[in-house]
């Protein structure tokens, strides 16, 4: 076993290996390193270094290495001791870190990691923990070249990178961009894991410490460039994507707002407006998003509310999450789809004074999102910035994953594993996707 400073360097540690998410990014990582990204070191760090073994034994099992737990380091860490923290980053080049909520867990993670001088990807879709990470650790992480890179996950990389995706491809000014997720799922139904409520909960919950960090950073707005996205109700039923749509929950519109931000301020690109909703299939499935989610709202302000919805998830999701997550046949019936609808102007054409003349719909698509999807978007995050060191921004910092990955291939990776980029619709032409 890999013990403190005497252990090798790794390239890559999977921190909170054993969580429920933490295993199947450990699974991924494992499968990649078996291919040919696999020139890297890597290990798994947790609390309990038995669980660990087991996992590790398993995992090789799954993805037909049986060997390869051979090669793989394990580390003892624990949140809550700064000193396995310490150690952990002192012999990592990339943390995936995997213990949330981060809101809970997250800051002493980052904090080990920009002061040891070790990168960090996350899979946070807490808009108040990214934000706070980013006015508190940037500065620090940025003297110590250090990559902290958040929401690397299903939140928020196919909205973030999508965007961008869609600018690159797009044929003149892009101005503006919806997207509109669906979740498809099998006879089983799809579910999610209670670590993901309980951060929502409190994502929830927290919404006026937000406003006040906001009002502390003290940005200015960005510019609008042409003609601003339509205002949408609450509840409407959209006939680009054929089905009831209502504003997405999730970290995307704050993640993809801090990337225009730092497109526009520090690469003098202009900002593109953006919107994110959700939809469901069906006027049934709308009402029962409604019940829940009114239940959800008045419970989530109080804490014996919160207390409810934490000690009965399986109930006030409607099913959806419990402490057990998802089973095998549900993830593998599940995947998504975020069609993102883009307008814009061609060369030439006066974005303040006219009316907008392009329009593109781009798509990005992927297996199950909660944890599929989210392993395989985490680890090529890790191990771009470990093949790509010198397409990432000049300066170490805290960074969104567009910000970080703008200039590397990531896409490219992406859709070699499983997660497709692709350009649906343009100027009306269709186009395969």
């Amino acid at each position: 076993m890999a013990d403190g400073l005497r252990s090798p360097r790794y390239d890559l540690v999977v921190f909170g290996a054993t969580g429920f998410t933490g295993q199947y990014v450990v699974e991924e990582v494992g499968r990649v390193a078996a291919k040919r990204d696999g020139d890297f070191t890597w290990a798994v760090a947790g609390r309990n270094g038995e669980k660990l073994k087991d996992l590790l034994e398993r995992v090789c099992v799954t993805i037909g290495q049986p060997h390869a737990k051979n090669s793989v380091g394990l580390l003892i860490c624990d949140v809550g001791d700064e000193e396995s923290l310490a150690t952990m980053c002192q012999n990592a080049k990339v943390v995936l870190n995997c213990v949330g909520p981060y809101r809970f867990y997250g800051e002493p993670v980052v904090k080990a990691c920009v002061e040891n001088g070790c990168s960090c990807v996350d899979l946070c879709g807490e808009p108040q923990f990214l934000e706070e990470m980013q006015l508190k650790y940037s500065k620090a992480a940025e003297e110590n070249s250090v990559y902290i890179v958040g929401s690397c996950g299903f939140d928020s990389i196919p909205a973030d990178l999508g965007v961008l995706y869609t600018r690159h491809q797009f044929p003149g000014t892009l101005s503006g961009v919806e997207s509109y997720l669906v979740i498809e799922t099998g006879p089983q139904g799809g579910a999610g894991h209670y670590a993901t409520w309980q951060s929502a909960i409190y994502g929830f919950a927290d919404q006026d410490k937000l406003r006040k960090l906001r009002k502390q950073m003290n940005q200015q707005p960005l510019p609008v460039v042409g003609r601003k996205l339509p205002k949408r109700g609450a509840v409407f039923y959209s006939k680009d994507s054929s089905r009831w749509a209502f504003p997405f929950p999730g970290s995307d519109a704050s993640v993809v707002r801090r990337s225009q931000r730092y497109l526009h301020e520090e690469l003098g690109e202009s900002p593109v407006q953006y919107a994110a909703y959700a939809t469901v299939p069906g006027f049934g499935s709308l009402l029962l998003t409604i019940v829940a989610g009114f239940f959800f709202g008045v419970l989530a302000k109080f804490r014996l509310g919160r207390s409810l919805l934490e000690k009965y998830p399986r109930l006030f999701s409607l099913g959806v999450f419990s402490h057990e997550g998802p089973t095998e046949a549900q993830m593998k019936g599940t995947s998504f789809n975020m069609t993102l609808f883009a307008q814009g102007y061609s060369q030439g054409r006066d974005p303040q004074s006219e009316k907008p003349d392009v329009r593109m719909t781009t798509r990005v698509s992927g297996p199950e999102p909660g944890y599929v999807s989210t392993s395989m978007l985490l680890v090529q995050a890790g191990v771009t910035i470990l093949k790509e060191h010198k397409a990432l921004p000049k300066r170490g910092g805290v960074y969104t994953p567009a910000a970080a990955f703008g200039r590397t291939s990531l896409v490219e990776r992406l859709c070699e594993c499983g997660v497709a980029f692709s350009v649906v619709e343009e100027a009306g032409d269709k186009k395969s996707a």
